[in-house]
C-alpha cells in the first residue's frame, strides 16, 4: 500500500506529464490496433465481393466430400455410418461458420431400365437412370403430377419420383413400374421401380442443387429410410456414391481465422479416409482461403509499413515524455536510492505506473482504433472521409494482440531509462551532471552517417528498379505502391534530421564567434545558452523534424498518389461518357459496282461499322459478289490488294444512316456533346508512307467543352490549338515526336488514307499529348470531322458527354431508347473512378496516411506545448539570476523568443525542407518499371497547397503557444523567489 502511496503522489505531481505519455499510449494501441481491425474488415468486403460474383457454379464456402466405389469394393456399413456421423456433427463445429445448404446424397450405379410390362411402355427407348436418396428434398421441390414416394417399400416395389423434364426425355409416365438391373446383392432378380410423381425445382439455382439441374435428369429419388433399409441392408446392394455437400458462409471470416481453417481442411481428407476408406474432399475453398490469406497478408505489410514511421513517432514522443519525466525526478530517485532504497523497489515503481497507464491505454485505445479503422475505410483519398457504406470492422483477438504489443514496447522504451537511474547514487548523479556534454550515442558511432548511406543505397537500388522488381502492394492503374517507398524515406528524414543536429552546435558557435563583438546581450546569452546545452534541444527538435518532415512526404505522397491515378483514367477516357450509338448501313449498288472493278477484294461482307472499322465488317465468298475480284468487276480471281488468293473479297460499299446528333445535346443531364471520329489511316508525306495512325475527327468548338486536358502538358493552353483548327478546314494537329521523327514542320501537307480514299492535311501545330491518344503506341492526327466527311464516305463516330454534376447514364439510354436511337457500347470514366476509390488497399493507403498526418500534427504539438512548459519550469532559478544581473523582462523574452526560432523554428523549417526533398527524391519511384519513359501523361509530384497551409497553421499555433507560455511565465517569475541557496526540485 505504501508504494502505491507514492506512486499515486508521484503521478500526481507529474500529472502533465503523465497525462501525456497516457496520451502517447493511447494513440500508439489505437494506430496499431486499427490495421488489423481494416484488413479484417477489408477481407470481410473482398469476401462478400467474392459471394456476390460467384454466380456459376458451386458457392464460395462449398465443401463437398465423396465416397466412390471402386472396383467390386463394397463401403463397410459401419464406417459409413461412422464417416456420416462425423461429417454431420464434428464437421460444422471443427469448421465454425454458419452454413447456408448442407446435403446428403447416396445412390447405386446406373442401370440400363427395362418396362415391367412392355406393352404398356416402349421398350426400345433406351433409359439409363440412377436411384439415389437425397437429404431435405421435399423442402425443396414442388409436387407437378402424381404424388410423393412412400418412405416404405411395400411388395417389392420401390416408389420414386423424378424430375417433370426428364419424365419428357425419357417417355416415362406416372404410374409405369421398370426393372432395374443390379449386380453385387442378394440374387440376381432386378429391383422394381414405381414412377409415382414428378417434380420441379422451386429455386434451380439454390445451393442444395450442387450436382447441377442437368445432373438430376437421369435420377429416380426414393426415400432416405427405404434407401437404408430396403437397398442397403435387406439387398445387400452395394453404395456405389456417397455426396456429402455444406456451403459455409463465410462473411464473418477475420484474418486470424484464415491459417487454422485452411489446416483444418487440409487434415479433413486424411481423418475421411481413415474412417472410410475411397473417401476424399472433392471440392474445398482452400484456394479460396489461400487467395484470401494472400490477400491480408498483402494488405496488412502494407498498412505497416506505411503505419511503421508514424508509429516509431509516437513512440519516440512517449519515450522523450519518459525522459523529461525521468530527468525532473533524477534527484529524487539519487536521493531515494543513497537513503536505503533499493532497485527493485525502484524499478517496481516505473514498472507498475507503465503497467497502470498501459491497462488504460488498452481499454481505451482498441475504442479508438475502432473508429480509426472506420475512417480508414471511409477513405477516397487524401483527408478525403466520404460517406459511404462502412467497412465491417471489430475488435479481434488478433488486434487486440498487436495492441498489448504496442504498450509492451512502449513501457520497455520508458522503463529502461528508469533502470537506468535507478542504479544511479546522488554521487554518480552529480558525476552526469558535470559530464552533460557529452555526446549523444549517435554522434559517437556516426548513426546519422551509416543512415545517410543506407538510404542513398536504397535510392541507388530504386533507381536501378531492384527493389520495386517484386509487386509486393498496392498496383493500381500505372502507379505502384511498395512498402519499401514509404520507409526508405522516412529514413532518409531520420538520417538528414540527425546529421543537422551534429552540425547544429558548430553552428552556433560559428554565429557566437562572428557576432560576439556586436551581437546586443540577449542574443549573446541565446546562442551561448544553445552552443552549451544544445543536446537537451534534441529531443524536441528531432520530433519536430520526424513529425513535419512525414507529414510533408505523406500528404505529397497520397496527393501524387490520387492526382497521378486519376489522370490516367481520365486521360484514357478523354471525357465523362463516350457512347457509340448503333448505325444502319445501306448497300449503294452503283458503288458496290465501281468498287468491284477498282479495288478487288479488299475484305468482304457487309455489315453496320463501329469508329474504327470504317464500315467493312461481315463475310463474303471468294470470287462470288461486287468487287469480289471475279472477271466482270475488271479484276482476275485472286487478285484482291488483300485477298491473297481470292479468299477476302470486298465490302460492298455501305451508305450509312447518321443518328440525329442533336438528341444527343438536348439530353437531360448532359452539359455539352461533342462528335468525335476515331479510325485508323495509312499515313503519306511527300509520297512515302510512314505507317498507320490514329486520325481523330472533331468540331473544335465542342470538342473544347467536353474534352479533358491536363493544361501542363502543352505549351500554350489547348484551346489555342483548337482555334487554329478553326482557321483553316484541312488544318491537323500532329504529335510532337512524329514531327521530330520525321523531320516535319508547321506547314507542311500530309495525305491519310480514309475508306480507300487519300485526304491532304495542312500541319498547323504538333502537340505532345492528346485526350485518349498515346503517341508511342500510334501517332494522332486531330482534324476537322466535317472536313473529313467531305472528302471520304460518312462513317460511325463517338459521342462524347460531358456530365453535369451528378447526372447518372440510365436515363441517358432510357431517353435515347424512346428516341429510337439504340447504343452499342457505353463507357463511363466516372464509374472507373469509383471502382478505384473503392479498392481496400488503396482506401487503406490514403487512410494511414491521412491518419499519420493527423497524429504527426497532433504529436508535435502536443509535445512542442509540454517541453517548452517543462523547459521553462525547470529554469526558474536561471531566469531569476539574469533578471537579477540587470536583464529586463522584454530582453529575456526576446531572448527566449529568439531561443524558440533558433531551435523550434529551425526545425519547423528543416522539417518542412526536407519532406519536400525526399518528395523529389523518392515520389518518382512510384512509377512502374515497365512505364517509366512511355507512361502518359507524364508522372508528376504533386505538394497540395491547403495541406501545407495546414501546417503553417499548425506550426503557428505552437509558436504562438510557445511565446504565450514563456511569455507568462516571465510575468508571473519573482525574483526574489527564484533567487534562493540550493536547488530547485
Amino acid at each position: 500500500m505504501s508504494m502505491l502511496r507514492f506512486l499515486y503522489r508521484k503521478m500526481w505531481n507529474t500529472r502533465w506529464l503523465t497525462l501525456s505519455s497516457l496520451l502517447g499510449l493511447i494513440m500508439a494501441v489505437a494506430f496499431t490496433t486499427s490495421i488489423p481491425m481494416y484488413a479484417d474488415g477489408s477481407l470481410k468486403r473482398v469476401v462478400s465481393k467474392s459471394l456476390e460474383e460467384k454466380n456459376g457454379g458451386l458457392p464460395a464456402g462449398s465443401v463437398l466430400i465423396r465416397y466412390q466405389a471402386s472396383g467390386n469394393d463394397r463401403a463397410d456399413l459401419d464406417a459409413l455410418r461412422e464417416v456420416d456421423q462425423y461429417i454431420q456433427n464434428e464437421l460444422p463445429r471443427t469448421i465454425a461458420f454458419p452454413y447456408e445448404a448442407y446435403v446428403k446424397s447416396y445412390s447405386i450405379r446406373a442401370s440400363q431400365l427395362s418396362p415391367d410390362d412392355p406393352k404398356k411402355i416402349d421398350p426400345s427407348k433406351k433409359r439409363q437412370m440412377t436411384l439415389m436418396a437425397q437429404t431435405g428434398l421435399k423442402d425443396q421441390i414442388d409436387i407437378k403430377q402424381g404424388q410423393w414416394f412412400s418412405d416404405q417399400v411395400k411388395n417389392g416395389i420401390v416408389e420414386a419420383v423424378m424430375m417433370e423434364e426428364a419424365m419428357y426425355r425419357n417417355d416415362i409416365h406416372v404410374g409405369d413400374v421398370f426393372n432395374y438391373p443390379i449386380s453385387g446383392g442378394l440374387g440376381i432378380a432386378p429391383l422394381k421401380v414405381k414412377v409415382v410423381g414428378t417434380i420441379q425445382a422451386k429455386q434451380g439455382t439454390s445451393p442444395y442443387w450442387f450436382q447441377g439441374m442437368e445432373g438430376m435428369l437421369n435420377t429416380f429419388f426414393m426415400s432416405e429410410t427405404g434407401f437404408d433399409e430396403y437397398i442397403i441392408q435387406q439387398k445387400k446392394i452395394p453404395l456405389n456414391l456417397a455426396n456429402w455437400y455444406y456451403a459455409f458462409d463465410l462473411r464473418n471470416i477475420q484474418t486470424s481465422q484464415l491459417s487454422p481453417l485452411e489446416s483444418k481442411l487440409e487434415r479433413l481428407d486424411i481423418t475421411l479416409f481413415q474412417k472410410l476408406k475411397n473417401t476424399r474432399v472433392d471440392v474445398s475453398f482452400i484456394p479460396l482461403l489461400q487467395e484470401f490469406k494472400t490477400q491480408s497478408l498483402q494488405l496488412q505489410i502494407l498498412l505497416f509499413t506505411l503505419a511503421a514511421p508514424m508509429i516509431a513517432m509516437v513512440f519516440y514522443y512517449i519515450v522523450m515524455n519518459a525522459r523529461q519525466s525521468l530527468e525532473r525526478q533524477r534527484g529524487v530517485i539519487a536521493v531515494l536510492r543513497s537513503r536505503g532504497g533499493s532497485t527493485r523497489q525502484i524499478i517496481g515503481v516505473y514498472v507498475l505506473e507503465g503497467l497502470l497507464l498501459g491497462a488504460v491505454a488498452i481499454i481505451i485505445g482498441p475504442m479508438l482504433g475502432w473508429f480509426m479503422a472506420k475512417s480508414i475505410g471511409s477513405s477516397s483519398g487524401f483527408l478525403t472521409f466520404v460517406d459511404r457504406k462502412a467497412v465491417p470492422v471489430g475488435v479481434s483477438r488478433e488486434a487486440l494482440l498487436y495492441g498489448v504489443l504496442a504498450v509492451l514496447i512502449a513501457l520497455g522504451a520508458s522503463v529502461i531509462p528508469a533502470i537506468v537511474y535507478a542504479r544511479s547514487s546522488i554521487v554518480s548523479y552529480k558525476q552526469k551532471l558535470a559530464r552533460s556534454d557529452r555526446k549523444p550515442f549517435w554522434q559517437k558511432w556516426f548513426l546519422d552517417v551509416l543512415l545517410i548511406a543506407l538510404v542513398g543505397y536504397g535510392y541507388y537500388l530504386f533507381d536501378q528498379r531492384q527493389l520495386l522488381s517484386a509487386q509486393t502492394g498496392l498496383t493500381t492503374d500505372q502507379l505502384q505502391v511498395h512498402p519499401l517507398l514509404f520507409f526508405v524515406p522516412a529514413l532518409s528524414i531520420i538520417a538528414f534530421g540527425l546529421f543537422f543536429l551534429r552540425i547544429f552546435p558548430w553552428l552556433l558557435r560559428l554565429w557566437n564567434w562572428l557576432g560576439q563583438r556586436f551581437l546586443p546581450v540577449p542574443v549573446y546569452l541565446t546562442l551561448t545558452q544553445l552552443s552549451r546545452s544544445a543536446q537537451s534541444y534534441y529531443p524536441l527538435m528531432l520530433l519536430l523534424i520526424l513529425t513535419l518532415g512525414l507529414g510533408v512526404y505523406n500528404s505529397s505522397a497520397a496527393r501524387t498518389i490520387d492526382m497521378n491515378s486519376t489522370d490516367r483514367i481520365l486521360y484514357a477516357y478523354g471525357t465523362d461518357v463516350i457512347m457509340q450509338a448503333v448505325w444502319e448501313g445501306v448497300s449503294d449498288e452503283l458503288s458496290q459496282d465501281v468498287s468491284g472493278g477498282q479495288d478487288g477484294g479488299v475484305s468482304g461482307g457487309t455489315g453496320s461499322g463501329g469508329p474504327t472499322d470504317g464500315g467493312k465488317g461481315g463475310t463474303g465468298s471468294a470470287g462470288s459478289g461486287a468487287g469480289g475480284g471475279t472477271q466482270s468487276g475488271g479484276g482476275s480471281p485472286g487478285m484482291g490488294a488483300a485477298g491473297g488468293n481470292g479468299q477476302e473479297p470486298p465490302p460492298p460499299k455501305l451508305r450509312y444512316v447518321e443518328p440525329p446528333f442533336v438528341v444527343f445535346q438536348q439530353l437531360e443531364g448532359v452539359e455539352h456533346a461533342a462528335r468525335v471520329l476515331r479510325t485508323k489511316g495509312n499515313v503519306v508525306v511527300s509520297g512515302k508512307s510512314l505507317g498507320q495512325g490514329m486520325l481523330m475527327g472533331i468540331d473544335n468548338v465542342d470538342f473544347a467543352k467536353v474534352a479533358w486536358f491536363r493544361k501542363d502538358l502543352f505549351q500554350v493552353h489547348p484551346n489555342r490549338y483548337l482555334n487554329l483548327m478553326g482557321t483553316y478546314e484541312q488544318s491537323v494537329i500532329i504529335p510532337t515526336s512524329f514531327a521530330e521523327k520525321n523531320h516535319i514542320k508547321v506547314g507542311d501537307l500530309l495525305s491519310i488514307s480514309i475508306q480507300q480514299q487519300l485526304v491532304e492535311f495542312v500541319v498547323v501545330a504538333a502537340v505532345p499529348y492528346w485526350p485518349s491518344q498515346y503517341p508511342e503506341q500510334m501517332p494522332f492526327f486531330i482534324a476537322n470531322l466535317d472536313y473529313i466527311y467531305d472528302q471520304s464516305p460518312v462513317t460511325p463516330y463517338e459521342v462524347w458527354l460531358k456530365m453535369k454534376e451528378g447526372a447518372k447514364v440510365a436515363p441517358l439510354l432510357e431517353a435515347l431508347n424512346a428516341k429510337q436511337i439504340q447504343i452499342a457500347s457505353v463507357k463511363d470514366v466516372r464509374n472507373e473512378l469509383i471502382a478505384q476509390k473503392k479498392h481496400p488497399a488503396r482506401g487503406g493507403v490514403f487512410g494511414i496516411l491521412s491518419l499519420g498526418f493527423l497524429v504527426s500534427v497532433l504529436v508535435s504539438l502536443i509535445g512542442y506545448i509540454l517541453y517548452w512548459f517543462f523547459n521553462l519550469s525547470s529554469r526558474v532559478v536561471q531566469f531569476g539570476v539574469l533578471r537579477a544581473m540587470g536583464l529586463s523582462r522584454r530582453q529575456l523574452t526576446g531572448m527566449l523568443l529568439l531561443e524558440q526560432g533558433f531551435t523550434a523554428g529551425l526545425s519547423i523549417g528543416l522539417g518542412i525542407g526536407i519532406g519536400k526533398l525526399t518528395s523529389y527524391l523518392f515520389l518518382p519511384f512510384l512509377q512502374t518499371a515497365e512505364n517509366v519513359k512511355t507512361q502518359v501523361p507524364p508522372f508528376r509530384v504533386v505538394f497540395n497547397a491547403r495541406d501545407t497551409d495546414q501546417l503553417y497553421v499548425v506550426v503557428a499555433f505552437m509558436m504562438l503557444t510557445g511565446a504565450l507560455l514563456l511569455f507568462l511565465h516571465i510575468r508571473r517569475l519573482r525574483v526574489h523567489q527564484a533567487v534562493k541557496l540550493g536547488e530547485e526540485k
